[in-house]
């Protein structure tokens, strides 16, 4: 006599009761469904948001394009006072060593064109009579140390006390811990796509009692002033970098990735979160606006 068993339905399985076993014939009877594959991570490069990975590329490519026309972009984004910024700038860090023997070893990030390295030689050999002193100009654009390159040929006693290295300011293998006098970032850091990350690699570079200083590109604190100084930078500054450079989307980005960069307090704290103390400014604050807020610099002292 044949017994017959009531069919047990489990998520769409016909299953006998306990103690009976069930053989499939169909391979994938059993097989898991795949976990939906996990969104790419993004960030923004100027107002467009793009993957993580893809950013680097995108900026690589911004820089390759005013390479040759560097001095005319900045001239563009500030009309014309980034050279005094940048004189200011260097001279508020005093660099060199008034010791022979112990000659200060900088690092200039993003520095690829050596606008702020020539300045900063140059500053050590008048104000401090050091020619021991060398400069690191690091930049991931090759494009931009080529320019940089020639232009130290042509600058007398600068190619030996220089030395170019292409490479992403958020990992630097090539530079040791402790290592660093000095490091100096200008107008580069708003373009890097793990800001934090550059940050904690600074502080890993430098020597204990070493400093970190960044000019870069700011917000404006005067309402009426940065309602002019953004009608100028959104509508003017795309339209000169197309008839000047014939590169209108160039500078729509550089202006776009100002808008996106920290404002003054935020990035102030993210130079603290990374290790640093920051010195407080002769205006009380941790930071200096030059030009009511259009650039700032920033300093950070590595402690320990």
């Amino acid at each position: 006599m044949r017994v017959k068993y009531p069919q047990l339905v489990l998520r769409g399985i016909n299953r006998p009761p306990n103690g009976l076993k069930l053989y499939s014939t169909s391979q994938n009877a059993f097989k898991p469904t795949p976990p939906p594959s996990a969104a790419p991570e993004t960030t923004h490069f100027g107002f467009e948001t793009v993957a993580t990975e893809q950013k680097g590329s995108k900026v690589g490519a911004v820089f390759s394009s005013v390479a040759s026309s560097y001095d005319t972009m900045n001239d563009l984004m500030s009309l014309g006072i980034h050279r005094l910024w940048k004189d200011h700038f260097v001279r508020s860090l005093d660099p060199g060593s008034t010791d022979k023997n112990q000659p200060w070893k900088i690092l200039d990030i993003a520095g690829g064109t050596g606008d702020i390295a020539f300045r900063m030689l140059e500053h050590a050999e008048k104000i401090k009579g050091d020619r021991q002193s060398r400069v690191i100009i690091s930049d991931i654009n090759p494009d931009m140390l080529a320019e940089g390159r020639k232009r130290a040929k042509m600058t007398p006693g600068a190619l030996e006390r220089l030395d170019f290295v292409e490479a992403n300011a958020e990992d630097l293998p090539m530079i040791e811990d402790n290592s660093i006098d000095l490091y100096t970032v200008a107008f580069g850091i708003r373009n890097f796509t793990n800001i934090p990350k550059a940050l904690a690699t600074a502080h890993r570079v430098l020597k204990p009692g070493g400093a970190f200083a960044c000019l870069e590109f700011s917000h404006v604190s005067n309402p009426v002033f940065n309602a002019i100084y953004k009608r100028w930078s959104f509508s003017a500054i795309p339209l000169i970098g197309q008839l000047v450079a014939g590169d209108r989307d160039s500078y729509q980005y550089l202006v776009e990735s100002i808008e996106r960069f920290p404002s003054q307090p935020e990035f102030a704290n993210l130079i603290r979160l990374a290790g640093f103390t920051t010195p407080e400014a002769s205006s009380g604050s941790n930071w200096e606006d030059l030009n009511g807020g259009i650039a700032c610099i920033h300093k950070g002292i590595k402690v320990d």
